[in-house]
């Protein structure tokens, strides 16, 4: 029986923020160099990516692979319609983003009190006077801030996570006036029923903010996460290239969705993205010689020339 009308609108257009720079080269022993990373920009650019998060700003003892993230943003090219954004953990990474001009900052506090503890080496309540001062700090300097919800469909430490804490801390950033609320699957353990309930409230209490889903894909729910969190209103998703990355503090926590399968399910509903799956699937043949490894993406994995891939209309 064929379903002519969803229970729900799907919206238009959905952006895409593709995250290989820096969650999914964060846990590779090898490192890339600043051109090695320029190139790769140079790719996501021409493959028709929106917005691009170059790296984070944090100490290279501890995250050697983002040392060169300052060099990066200093020597990135200069295109009118592409954002490029970076993560920070602190007043010192604020710092470096403002000296590197960078526009468009990611920060986070967990929801879980074991993963805070491990992430940031702080409570929860530690980490949320920190991220408030950054907010506004990062603000007075004309910054765009995506503030974001770790472990919020659940902890690889804690289990399931309270959605009040969840809700509380979107109240928090709601109240602060940040341009975009982030719920992140830190450990992959969402599935759609409860991404859709958590998005679907976080939408009534953000109101006109944004709202954005980080979803790893760990039990291999991460693109029906994303469906359902399109059908609950979430507009903005974390993608990387051939499913590559993975959290430094979560056990066994696989990479987020691959970019060329959430764009091509995208593509298939209907939704706009602007981008061309088949050259994605390029960039993910280019990584697997460069790493030396074989990916999680279905797509790059199909023979090639394949079929159905087009370019999405924008």
């Amino acid at each position: 029986m064929k379903i002519k009308n969803l229970p729900y609108s799907l919206p238009h257009h959905v952006l895409i923020e593709e995250e290989v720079l820096r969650d999914g080269l964060q846990n590779e022993k090898r490192l890339f160099s600043t051109e090695e990373k320029l190139s790769l920009i140079h790719f996501l650019i021409a493959s028709g990516i929106k917005r691009i998060q170059v790296g984070s700003f944090v100490h290279p003892k501890w995250v050697p692979q983002m040392a060169n993230t300052d060099e990066v943003f200093k020597r990135l090219p200069e295109v009118q319609d592409v954002t490029f954004t970076a993560l920070i953990l602190n007043e010192k990474g604020l710092e470096r983003a403002i000296a590197s001009n960078v526009r468009h900052l990611s920060m986070s506090v967990s929801a879980s009190e074991t993963h805070s503890l491990k992430n940031t080496n702080c409570t929860t309540e530690e980490a949320w006077k920190r991220i408030e001062r950054l907010i506004l700090n990062a603000k007075n300097h004309g910054i765009m801030i995506r503030a974001g919800v770790m472990t919020a469909f659940g902890c690889a430490y804690e289990g399931k996570i309270p959605s009040t804490k969840v809700f509380h801390l979107v109240e928090r950033y709601t109240a602060l006036g940040v341009d975009e609320i982030n719920l992140a699957d830190t450990a992959g353990l969402g599935n759609p029923k409860l991404v859709y309930e958590i998005v679907n409230e976080s939408r009534k209490i953000a109101g006109h903010i944004p709202l954005s889903l980080h979803l790893h894909d760990t039990r291999g729910m991460g693109l029906a996460n994303m469906a359902s969190g399109i059908a609950a209103g979430a507009t903005i998703f974390d993608t990387c290239i051939g499913g590559l990355g993975g959290c430094p503090f979560i056990p066994n926590a696989a990479g987020n969705i691959a970019t060329e399968d959430a764009v091509f399910m995208l593509q298939e509903m209907g939704i706009n993205t602007g981008i061309d799956v088949e050259s994605l699937c390029k960039i993910t043949h280019s990584l697997e010689k460069t790493l030396n490894k074989s990916l999680p993406s279905k797509l790059a994995s199909l023979p090639s020339p394949y079929p159905n891939l087009k370019r999405s209309n924008s």
